[in-house]
């Protein structure tokens, strides 16, 4: 059976950009583009209205920037993953987007299949950092967000907890996290939904700086295969 496509909002004032995204995010690759805005401020309508999967949006745009769209979709729990594109790999916009609730940044210039994989990664319950500037973002993001909460502690989680963290901070998605580990998807969204639980984290950014932080995934570690 035909697996349906990812539906994708994308999000940028640059024509020259959207165009260039409609061919990467093509049918052939298994997505559909369902709607293009060239400004953050119809976001939240336009994500009622078109039901997308994933949102690809850019951080610097007239009127509604992207960190604020991304803050306002995001408070809402059914709201769709956020992928910050951007050219500008400036730390503090970009752990200002985690901090707003995207699941993941990329730069513009990265190479057609990453961003691809990117957004296959998050509409499969993933998060992705571009790997070529994650620590330094990452270190950005920390120094502003709220402290960790005092029972936030590695120990809390099961060993099989600590592999799927492990692999959820490497950029995996559900369902190669369940192939990796030889468990089923719902086995993994489970566990998942218990380390978010455990260790109060707020969104898949705040999971993935955990990993991080205690040494289950280290910036420049490579990706698994069909991570990246």
């Amino acid at each position: 059976m035909t697996e349906p496509l990812i539906r994708v909002l994308v999000v940028d004032d640059q024509e020259l950009i959207r165009t260039g995204l409609r061919g990467i995010l093509r049918e052939r690759y298994g997505f559909a583009i369902v709607g293009e805005l060239g400004t953050g401020n119809e976001v939240t309508r336009a994500v009622d209205r078109l039901e997308p999967d994933v949102v690809v949006m850019d951080v610097r745009m007239p009127g509604i920037d992207g960190i604020t769209a991304t803050y306002a979709l995001t408070r809402d729990d059914g709201a769709p993953p956020v992928l910050v594109l951007t050219t500008f790999d400036e730390d503090e916009i970009l752990a200002g987007a985690l901090r707003a609730g995207a699941a993941g940044f990329l730069l513009k210039g990265a190479p057609a299949e990453d961003l691809q994989r990117a957004v296959r990664t998050l509409a499969d319950g993933g998060a992705w950092l571009d790997p070529s500037i994650t620590g330094r973002v990452l270190t950005t993001y920390r120094e502003g967000r709220p402290p960790m909460r005092p029972g936030a502690q590695v120990d809390l989680l099961t060993p099989r907890e600590k592999d799927v963290l492990s692999l959820f901070g490497a950029g995996l998605s559900n369902s190669e996290i369940a192939a990796d580990l030889v468990l089923g998807e719902g086995t993994v969204k489970t566990h998942i939904s218990h380390i978010f639980t455990k260790l109060d984290l707020r969104d898949r950014a705040a999971a993935v700086v955990f990993a991080f932080d205690h040494g289950l995934v280290r910036p420049g570690d490579p990706r698994k295969p069909g991570g990246a």
